[in-house]
């Protein structure tokens, strides 16, 4: 048995990420792709169109749906023909798609299966000029070979400076006196503010706009901590800003400024337990994502004066009711979603998504890609349920790292009999990659721009070949994924080293987890896990079992791996259905049970 090891271009600084995908090399690669299909890597099969590279003599034809910045429209008249057709109902969308090579929308087109069925195979890009991209058909657009592009940079400074416009006009009760004199009243004892210089800000989410507001709130005296699991130290020392835990960071803030997106681990976070850990008298500005708050706890909080004020310019539903209490709170401040609603904005964000279609259609990278590649037919029949393996492996590792200093370094194993060439492993690390990064996360990680999302967030990705004797049957014996430097939830899964340590194999075309930390186990990867350190001793299966089966908690798959009898042991657990907390709690309350997590897969 050997070794063989290889780092990750996206942990190579000098590595540029317009050659990453170019650059890749695999034995299935036989058929040149072209500048339409982008998505596509090696050889499609014969149920889709073969792409052939346009020729510079033709100009192609983008469709502009909806108003779009003059700088914008300008670059996209160099390359190509523009029609300019706004407010289009869908049925005469679905009508001039099948002439047009690029589609450029926002928010308020709804790009949908039909519009790719419609294109009958021409429709080569779709850029979204913003963020967002929930009105695009991510997996229609896949399927039918079209690259999904957005804008995700130029809106930064507005979004900022919004952020930091709700902060002082909110501490100093702007909108609210500003009513009030209009209405023809002089309270100058009502609306007494607060001062912001000395006061501690928690910035949630230290990306793009969060590091932006930071550097902003410095500069008006503030303290301030940061809670983001992917931010790096360095970058948030450089800006005079501590990484913090999420717990320290609600529960120390005298302002609290939002900045994560909405995933499934960020959708209501601001719930009524959360609220209940802060300062009373805390206030809260919102300029991400509606979502990120529970509306209604939030009301209670400000109610019941936890929360001293909030001041949004997002809802969850958007535009929210008329009737809608929180917007009518005396001590709430609300702007219509103006984060992005700068002149300059919006001409930067004409520019950057006019710049990704153009160079797409070109036949560049484009590193602002949003959905799933399509791989060679015989290349995912053979590592689909590698493939599910890997973005579990990586979705669990996340979970279990605890603190804030943030994930940097990960280690990738592969262990098989096959010779590296033999072995393509771009979409296992990309999948590792994508289960790392979107549990906390708005990007969408796929095979064109994993490197380049790894590499944004300062993630070092390494991958090892552990080379096996045998007969090369099935592409891999297992897979290991490491991650150093952090702590974790669950002391257990720490190995030898002092890493984070998760391994996994197939069995019978299904994912399996084998190994936590120094312990073995053996679990399906379904549903959910619980996983239990606890004493080795008669008895606790039964207990654990006769918990979740009074909650009407399904139990898929158990597993115990042990040290030594009577020593310390690890308990693996599948649900079905996700326990609740009462359920989770006395588990926890099982006196041979040292500690326990809940993992969701």
């Amino acid at each position: 048995m050997s070794t063989v090891s290889s780092t990750l271009l996206a942990a190579n600084p000098t590595t540029t990420t317009t050659s990453t995908a170019l650059s890749w090399k695999s034995k299935f690669q036989t058929t040149t792709f072209a500048a339409a299909s982008l998505p596509q890597l090696g050889r499609l099969n014969t149920s889709h169109r073969r792409f052939v590279v346009m020729s510079m003599d033709a100009k192609p034809t983008i469709l502009v749906s909806e108003k779009l910045g003059e700088a914008g429209l300008n670059l996209l008249k160099e390359f190509a023909n523009v029609d300019c057709s706004y407010n289009l109902s869908p049925e005469e969308l679905n009508t001039k798609i099948s002439l047009c090579d690029a589609l450029i929308v926002r928010s308020g087109t709804k790009v949908s299966r039909e519009v790719f069925e419609s294109s009958a195979g021409r429709l080569k890009v779709v850029g979204r000029a913003g963020v967002g991209i929930d009105n695009v058909d991510l997996a229609a657009a896949t399927e039918h070979g079209c690259l999904v592009v957005n804008a995700p940079t130029a809106n930064t400074v507005a979004a900022a400076e919004h952020g930091i416009a709700l902060l002082t006009a909110m501490a100093r009760n702007v909108a609210q006196s500003d009513a009030s004199v209009k209405a023809g009243k002089w309270e100058r004892n009502k609306y007494v503010g607060v001062s912001l210089v000395g006061k501690t800000l928690a910035v949630m989410g230290f990306g793009k706009v969060g590091s932006e507001v930071a550097r902003r709130a410095k500069g008006l005296g503030m303290h301030v901590i940061a809670h983001d699991p992917y931010a790096p130290a360095d970058r948030a020392h450089a800006v005079g800003v501590n990484l913090v835990s999420f717990d320290e960071a609600i529960s120390t803030a005298d302002f609290i400024s939002l900045h994560m997106p909405l995933t499934p681990a960020t959708n209501k976070i601001l719930n009524d337990e959360n609220f209940a850990k802060m300062k009373k008298g805390v206030r809260i500005v919102n300029v991400a994502r509606g979502g990120v708050i529970d509306e209604d706890a939030l009301l209670r909080a400000l109610d019941a004066g936890i929360v001293a004020q909030a001041a949004l310019d997002v809802f969850t539903v958007e535009p929210p009711p008329k009737e809608n209490k929180l917007v009518h709170h005396h001590n709430v401040t609300a702007t219509p979603h103006l984060g992005a609603s700068t002149m300059e904005a919006q001409e930067g964000v004409a520019i950057e998504i006019a710049e990704a279609v153009v160079g797409a259609l070109k036949g560049e990278l484009a590193s602002t890609a949003v959905n799933a590649p399509m791989v060679p037919a015989e290349v995912l029949a053979e590592l689909k349920p590698y493939v599910v393996l890997a973005e579990k492996l990586g979705r669990l590792a996340v979970q279990l790292v605890a603190g804030g200093s943030g994930v940097k370094s990960v280690k990738v194993t592969y262990a098989s009999a096959r010779a590296p060439d033999d072995l393509d492993t771009r979409v296992l690390r990309a999948m590792i990659t994508k289960g790392l990064i979107e549990p906390v996360s708005s990007v969408f990680v796929n095979l064109v721009n994993a490197d380049f999302a790894a590499k944004q967030r300062g993630l070092r990705i390494t991958e090892e070949r552990i080379l096996l004797d045998g007969s090369p049957e099935s592409p891999l014996e297992f897979v290991q994924v490491q991650i150093a430097n952090v702590e974790s939830k669950f002391a257990a899964a720490i190995s030898e080293s002092g890493d984070i340590k998760l391994e996994g194999c197939v069995k019978g075309g299904v994912p399996h987890l084998t190994k936590v930390g120094a312990f073995e186990v053996d679990v399906s990867l379904e549903g959910s896990i619980i996983l239990c350190r606890q004493v080795d001793q008669p008895g606790m299966i039964g207990k654990v079992g006769s918990i979740l089966g009074e909650e009407n908690v399904n139990v898929s798959f158990m597993s115990v791996g042990r040290i030594a009898p009577r020593k310390h042991a690890v308990m693996a657990i599948g649900v079905d259905e996700p326990p609740s907390k009462e359920a989770l709690k006395r588990i926890g309350e099982v006196p041979a049970i040292e500690e326990f997590v809940y993992l969701k897969v």
